[in-house]
């Protein structure tokens, strides 16, 4: 198990991007719930990020690319707005132990 960070690293609603062995990543927190992807626009395999750990819409209800403009839905990544509509981002297997979040 690889731990990512504890719960409360991540603003809620928030996100915060990572790297490791496991590649260029994100989570993304909305109350007690994370969900983490890569860190690539299915549009153009580039980073998402606006700035530094910001992978939200100003509402920080949608996942947005910064290039684009493309949205995705932060429970299952799907794009909803923007170039790439119906595609995913990939999601990576995460769980939460005693409010750290682990990659298997």
């Amino acid at each position: 198990m690889l731990k990512l960070c504890a719960v409360e690293d991540i603003e809620n609603p928030g996100s915060k991007g990572f790297r490791n062995e496991k590649g260029h990543l994100f989570a993304v927190r909305r109350d007690d719930e994370i969900y983490v992807y890569e860190n690539s626009c299915p549009h153009l395999g580039i980073n998402l990020e606006w700035h530094e750990n910001q992978f939200l819409d100003m509402e920080k209800r949608l996942i947005q690319c910064a290039t684009h403009g493309a949205l995705f839905l932060m429970d299952t990544g799907e794009c909803i707005a923007g170039p790439c509509p119906g595609d995913k981002l990939t999601a990576i297997p995460s769980e939460i132990r005693n409010g750290v979040v682990y990659l298997p």
